[in-house]
Order: C-alpha cells, then structure tokens, then sequence
C-alpha cells in the first residue's frame, strides 16, 4: 500500500492506494471519514435505500426452508413439492446438519424428522428453541411417530407443528407451511 500521491489533496473516504499482484488498482477506504460521511448525509436526509435488484423491495423476498430428514425419499418429495409452490428449500441429512445449516442460514422455517443419526430432530428442535438468535423461527416436525407421547415430546421440545408421514398428503404439509409462514413471497 501505498499513500496517494499529495498533487490530489486529500480524497474524501480514500486513505491509501494499492496494486494488486495482477497489476490492478484499488483504493483503500478510510473508514473513519467514510463513517463521518455517511453520518452526515444521514442527518442532511440524502441517504437514501437503494432500490431491489429485481426492482422489488426485499419485503417480498421468497420464503427458505431446511428440510432436515435422514430419508432421502422423504426429503426429495418435501423439497420438490416445496419447491413446486414457489418455496426457496435447503436440505439436510440429519439433526448435525441441519443445526449447522439453520445457524449459518437464514430460515423462515424447519421441517424435521424425529428419528435420525447424529442428532434427533427432537434434540435439534431443542437447541434452534433454546438459541437467542434463533428461538422464533418456526420448526415442524414430520415423522412416522404417531403415539400421544411422541406428539408431546415435540411438543414439549418448541415445535410449532407435528404431523405424522403415514396420515398426511401432500395438501396437509402444504397448509401447515402457510399456516406457519403465509406463502413463499409474503
């Protein structure tokens, strides 16, 4: 890095130069200046947001979902028919996965088998309900457990939603989701 030549004077938000190993140029933001310049656009009320690539606001970015199931039929038909009504889906392979995913992500819901390896989604539940950050996004569990005392453990755990894989078809997932986060661009 190098400072800039003082035939420019002083560049407002610039500190230094640099050349990069394949010859080109950049500029070295100076932080402080740049703070100082942002808050005084801000006070003058010419900062303004810029628009949406798409030419939308991002308040009508599409719904993501993590499909935590260690099946992968189960998880392929989630996701299609997720996919299918508009929904963004992430997928994945068991409760580890799924709480490293739901961590690094941003989910606007988890859909969760109970029994699977690593971790159940009963224990993944359980931390994305105890978590600060995370303890508002809504989870679903989906699995073959029907018995009360199954339904009460996730219930138990945070789930916002149970259903069971043998009695429900496809417009019975689909209701539960729009039940929980409205429709893929709301």
């Amino acid at each position: 890095m190098q400072p800039l030549d003082a035939t420019f004077g002083k560049i407002r938000d610039i500190s230094t130069a640099a050349v990069l190993d394949d010859g080109s140029p950049v500029l070295v933001l100076d932080i402080a200046d740049l703070l100082v310049s942002i808050d005084k656009l801000l006070s003058e009320g010419r900062l303004h947001p810029l628009p949406h690539p798409s030419g939308t606001t991002g308040s009508a970015r599409t719904r993501r979902i993590l499909v935590v199931d260690d099946s992968l039929t189960v998880r392929e038909m989630e996701r299609k028919l997720l996919l299918s009504h508009g929904f963004e889906v992430s997928v994945a392979v068991d409760g580890m996965d799924g709480w490293n995913a739901v961590r690094v992500g941003n989910f606007d819901l988890v859909i969760t088998d109970v029994d699977m390896p690593r971790m159940d989604g009963i224990e993944l539940v359980t931390l994305i309900k105890k978590d600060s950050r995370l303890h508002n996004l809504p989870v679903m569990i989906v699995s073959y457990k029907d018995r009360p005392e199954d339904r009460s453990r996730g219930v138990t755990a945070g789930a916002d939603y149970y259903l069971t894989k043998g009695s429900f078809h496809d417009e019975t997932l689909l209701e539960a989701v729009f039940d929980l986060i409205g429709g893929p661009g709301a």
